[in-house]
């Protein structure tokens, strides 16, 4: 049973239902037909990607073709694919998967993005994974500690390992998916860049015994933490092989955003208390340097002192991340702040200036970007207020309004005249539809509160899955915590090498005799020889002839002696004792 105090304060914050405050908002905004609506948006989007631009990562929508952007994956079909599955269509979640099976090669001579192939490919074939027995796709046995999707997800993360082998252990910010890091890489990365891989490296390790991913990541996180300030905050920009501080302005967006946010979820989904230890100290010096009336400015990282007086739209993530924790009376006051902004624009240009209350030159544009919605979601889902429904329909009519053109929804370069941009980034379907449609659809699978789930038989005993509990990572793509705790490689793994150990012994000894152990005063095994072969230890040992190999339900957690941990080493260097 999942105890700790922090996962109970993000199954509050998800399912707790405000006093009464439901059925207004359900009188106020019509909540199935918004549902549609954005449903409408996604087939839009996404059936003008597959005419007009797969194979290529992205759709061009004001000239209806497509471009490699992040690495040449046909990035935009990963992302979309779990949000194929929110929204119902089980048939098309199929065939992507084998589209993506037969189609996709990592093995390709490309300059790509640690950061994002983790979070958008890594994260998205890895939650596609969890959720293929819930789409009805024919799992191999042994899902969900093995599967296509899961090979898949394990080639790409392991196509960027090599931008962690600095001295620091924070990954350069680029690596060549043939060749590894190129020589004349930068050591500059941002600090999302270097703490946003926790959430899927720790579960790639845990799904498939693989314990690298989950070093790597923690190694990197660690790395960052060591080098925050006296103050405990920490900056925009690092060299990783230095640990120099590159940019020292510190805040909650642009180049952070994600290392915050990791930390929470990879506490939340690891039942870390160090991870959030670790946020919760951050937040103090986060409220103590850059809170100024709801509003969160950027500060030079040593001394507190104001350098940017902005609102980014990359923070809008915070009042979501707030409700998390617990936080829900801040996490509403901020909210409002940037609603207030939306109204204003009509979206959220990507910087504002507070002061003066309107946009900063040259960052006037609005990407269609989902924080401020994916903060809605998790909100309404604490307070059922209904001014987190209006947000929702606001953003539905003016994305529709201003972005939709012909071929799919356009970025917004400019939120004063309604310019657009010939882009539409992959993350619109993977996380701006699919929060929008989670707002609107109160019993979507994703907001089960346990009461219904999959038991799946393991090799292992039974494993609880879609009980409910999901964890987003920061591309929007859900993680069930509960599949972490089906494969428990390592261990099986650890009772077949000492299988193989005694086989060998005995192989070895069976023709002279059989061995019983007994342990001496101090605690050693001493070993004598027997004729009975009914003499066997407490660990169970059997005359080989007899021998079967031992199944043990290592969800159970089996527990040895000392002694008989160390008799295993004992038998393979008996010959020279």
């Amino acid at each position: 049973m999942l105890r700790s105090w922090y996962l109970l304060c993000c199954l509050w914050a998800l399912h707790l239902s405000g006093a009464g405050e439901a059925a207004a908002a359900n009188r106020e905004i019509d909540t199935a037909h918004y549902r549609e609506r954005v449903k409408s948006m996604f087939y839009h989007a996404y059936n003008n990607y597959l005419e007009n631009a797969f194979p290529y990562d992205e759709l061009r929508p004001l000239t209806c073709d497509g471009q490699d952007t992040w690495g040449s994956f046909s990035l935009t079909l990963i992302d979309a694919l779990d949000t194929l599955l929110i929204l119902g269509n089980v048939s098309e979640f199929q065939r992507v998967v084998n589209v993506l099976q037969e189609g996709v090669d990592f093995d390709i001579d490309v300059n790509a993005s640690v950061f994002e192939t983790n979070i958008r490919v890594v994260g998205g074939l890895l939650s596609a994974h969890l959720l293929s027995k819930k789409a009805g796709v024919e799992v191999e046995a042994g899902w969900p500690c093995s599967g296509p999707l899961l090979r898949m997800a394990e080639e790409a993360a392991r196509k960027l390992l090599p931008a962690f082998q600095t001295p620091t252990g924070m990954p350069y910010g680029t690596v060549n998916l043939l060749h590894g890091v190129n020589p004349g890489e930068t050591p500059v990365t941002c600090t999302a860049g270097i703490g946003t891989f926790i959430v899927e490296f720790a579960t790639l390790s845990h799904l498939t015994g693989d314990l690298v991913f989950e070093d790597v990541a923690r190694k990197a996180l660690k790395a960052l933490w060591k080098n925050r300030s006296d103050i405990g905050l920490v900056g925009n920009h690092i060299d990783v092989v230095t640990a120099k501080w590159v940019a020292q302005d510190a805040g909650i967006g642009a180049g952070v955003d994600s290392y915050f946010e990791y930390l929470v979820k990879g506490a939340i989904l690891l039942h870390d208390e160090e991870l959030m230890s670790m946020f919760l100290d951050y937040n103090k010096a986060i409220r103590n340097y850059t809170k100024f009336d709801d509003w969160y400015l950027w500060v030079q990282m040593y001394k507190g002192t104001v350098s940017m007086p902005v609102f980014q739209s990359l923070e809008a993530y915070w009042p979501g991340l707030q409700s998390l924790i617990g936080d829900i009376n801040n996490a509403m006051q901020t909210f409002l702040n940037y609603y207030t902004v939306w109204k204003q624009f009509g979206g959220l240009p990507e910087f504002y200036n507070i002061p003066q209350g309107y946009t900063v030159e040259k960052r006037e544009g609005y990407p269609l970007r989902p924080e401020l919605i994916e903060s809605a979601m998790y909100l309404y889902r604490a307070t059922r207020d209904p001014t987190l429904l209006e947000l929702g329909r606001d953003a539905v009519e003016s994305i529709e309004k201003i972005s939709k053109v012909e071929c799919g929804f356009a970025t917004i370069k400019d939120l004063r005249d309604h310019r657009l941009d010939n882009r539409m980034e992959s993350f619109f379907l993977a996380e701006t539809v699919k929060y929008l449609y989670l707002l609107f659809d109160p019993n979507n699978f994703i907001h089960n509160d346990g009461s219904a789930f999959d038991v799946v038989p393991m090799p292992y005993g039974e494993c609880i899955l879609g009980a409910g509990g999901y964890v987003f990572n920061t591309e929007a793509h859900p993680i069930d915590p509960a599949a972490l705790y089906c494969c428990r490689k390592q261990k099986e793994e650890q009772w077949e090498v000492e299988d193989l150990m005694r086989e060998f012994f005995f192989q070895k000894k069976s023709k002279k005799s059989t061995f019983k152990r007994t342990a001496d005063h101090g605690g050693r095994e001493s070993q004598t020889a027997s004729a009975d072969a009914s003499s066997e230890s407490s660990r169970g040992e059997m005359n080989p002839e007899k021998n079967t190999k031992r199944r043990i339900s290592l969800l159970s957690c089996p527990n040895q002696p000392f002694t008989s941990k160390l008799s295993v080493l004992g038998q393979v260097f008996l010959d020279n004792t």
